[in-house]
């Protein structure tokens, strides 16, 4: 069977554990992912976690990314990332540029709000734009895991222009009917509505059972 991958673009919105535990389930799902980290993610990524990602050491900075939890905690998951491909965000001439390559879909998470209006507007200024507008010229999924609040009216209006053209919009609003105890549950179920709209299987967190007070935690 040929290759074909979930794209995961990381744009530079603060949000990057969200981005982190997508990538785990898709590889834990046995997806195969392509990732293309922005330049402006990265310096989120080294505020948020520390660590450096770097084109030559992507591998060694992407399984220390990957390993950590929500809380900042080295060593919390075990990763193997052998089923992704990492592609420069500066490379307009890599396999996700062009609508033959292959995909199942694309994910950005986080969305940035610079990120929805570029590729809104079809900019294609960076790969993540490129392979977004590729992604949806070829009618494919696209979701887009809006991190920003408030949003002001020409945000809302790039977000109608993506849905009008057959994204789907996930804005990272944790709920709290899962029963969420720590960080790492809140950032596990905006990464399972992502991956609900991709209709990639996991078990990121507790579903809804139509049973009230399932998500409550009691003393004794």
């Amino acid at each position: 069977m040929p290759r074909t991958p979930w794209i995961v673009g990381v744009s530079g919105a603060s949000g990057t554990p969200y981005a982190a535990a997508v990538l785990r389930a898709l590889l834990d799902a046995g997806e195969s992912v392509d990732l293309v980290v922005s330049r402006a993610s990265r310096l989120t990524l080294l505020d948020e976690t520390g660590i450096s990602f770097r084109d030559a050491h992507w591998r060694s900075d992407l399984r220390e990314w990957l390993s950590r939890g929500a809380d900042g905690k080295p060593d919390t998951f075990s990763v193997d990332i052998d089923a992704v491909r990492h592609w420069s965000a500066g490379d307009l001439a890599a396999g996700p540029s062009s609508g033959s390559y292959p995909t199942k879909g694309m994910l950005i998470v986080p969305a940035s709000t610079a990120s929805v209006a570029g590729v809104a507007l079809g900019l294609s200024k960076d790969l993540l734009q490129r392979a977004a507008s590729v992604t949806l010229k070829e009618d494919r999924k696209l979701i887009v895991a809006v991190r920003e609040t408030p949003l002001n009216g020409q945000t809302l209006r790039h977000l109608v222009t993506l849905d009008d053209a057959g994204a789907t919009v996930v804005p990272a609003s944790p709920a709290f009917y899962a029963g969420a105890t720590h960080i790492q549950d809140l950032v596990d179920f905006v990464a399972g509505r992502v991956l609900d709209a991709a209709g990639v299987p996991h078990r990121l967190y507790r579903r809804w059972q139509g049973e009230l007070g399932g998500g409550a935690h009691r003393d004794g």
